[in-house]
């Protein structure tokens, strides 16, 4: 196990952490230096020299790892990623609620759970890290970025575990609603069931005919707006973008959804046409304490855009 990180978080962000590798007996070191492995390890983007004349790479001690420093294996290197410009994200983050192990918001859509990609900063786990003061703050689960309503994360580590088996388990029960096309020939309720895969690196997952059973979500007609409905989705799944692939399957695609059932291209700046899906409630038996909660999301459909001078918490 390495040492803890000697570099303090930035921005909600726990700074990287690189190992080099083992010395393999009767074989030299295949790298004359430890700025020559550095450049080695890292994508070519990134400008190892001017990081390293900057001390910004240091090693257990905090000391800083040095260009001329000869090569050591098994050494632990921390340092802070750079950051790139991302587009701000409009809309609140409403804290619903908070206590000694959870909290619960309601984000808006376009905002990523977890910094990933060219998500970082522009993340619900970031933002809240520093605004809440919880720097092991993590998500028990996750919405699509473009999602928007109820998200729970766990205040410290600790906690983790017992909320997620509840996830596991499928012991948290979850309530969607969906702005879609009407369809007076689509008898309600009923049940979708069908196998959903979704590949590595691709952005839409598909529904695999004739495989076993792996995604399923009761649909429901809640109201009927015009031309237009509100359903009440029940997953008793959780596969990746499963409620919009089912609705997209029955004929009523999501309004706004970019993907299904056609992808379309849209700017990661464009915050016009939100996806009309709200995470709208989640009930469970405490793991911890045994008592019953409920939280319903602040938002309603149908979502209109966010202002753009909307960019934060409440709560």
């Amino acid at each position: 196990m390495p040492s803890p990180s000697p570099l303090p978080a930035r921005h909600g962000l726990a700074a990287a952490r690189l190992r080099s590798p083992d010395r393999v007996r009767s074989a030299p070191d295949p790298w004359p230096t430890m700025g020559a492995w550095l450049r080695h390890r890292l994508p070519t983007h990134v400008d190892v020299a001017a990081m390293l004349e900057e001390g910004r790479f240091v090693d257990e001690d905090g000391r800083p790892v040095r260009d001329d420093d000869a090569y050591a294996p098994a050494r632990h290197v921390w340092f802070h990623r750079e950051l790139r410009d991302e587009p701000i994200v409009p809309g609140q983050i409403h804290v619903v609620h908070r206590d000694e192990r959870l909290v619960v918001v309601d984000k808006p859509p376009f905002l990523a759970t977890i910094p990933r990609g060219g998500h970082v900063m522009q993340s619900v786990v970031v933002r809240l890290r520093a605004e809440l003061g919880l720097p092991d703050l993590s998500p028990l689960h996750r919405l699509d970025r473009v999602t928007s309503g109820l998200l729970m994360l766990a205040t410290e580590r600790r906690w983790r575990g017992p909320y997620q088996t509840a996830f596991e388990r499928r012991a948290v029960a979850k309530t969607y609603r969906a702005l879609a096309p009407r369809r007076d020939d689509l008898a309600l309720p009923l049940v979708v069931r069908n196998h959903i895969h979704k590949e590595r690196g691709r952005v839409q997952a598909e529904v695999v005919p004739d495989a076993p059973v792996n995604a399923e979500t009761l649909v429901e007609l809640e109201s009927v707006h015009g031309e237009h409905a509100v359903y009440r989705l029940s997953p008793r799944t959780g596969r990746t973008h499963q409620l919009r692939l089912h609705l997209a399957g029955l004929g009523i695609p999501i309004v706004g959804d970019p993907l299904y059932p056609v992808e379309r291209d849209v700017a990661v700046d464009d915050f016009r046409r939100p996806l009309q899906l709200l995470a709208a409630e989640v009930a469970f038996t405490d793991p911890v304490d045994g008592l019953e909660r409920a939280f319903r999301s602040v938002r309603t459909l149908p979502l209109a855009p966010e202002p753009a001078d909307a960019a934060g918490r409440d709560g």
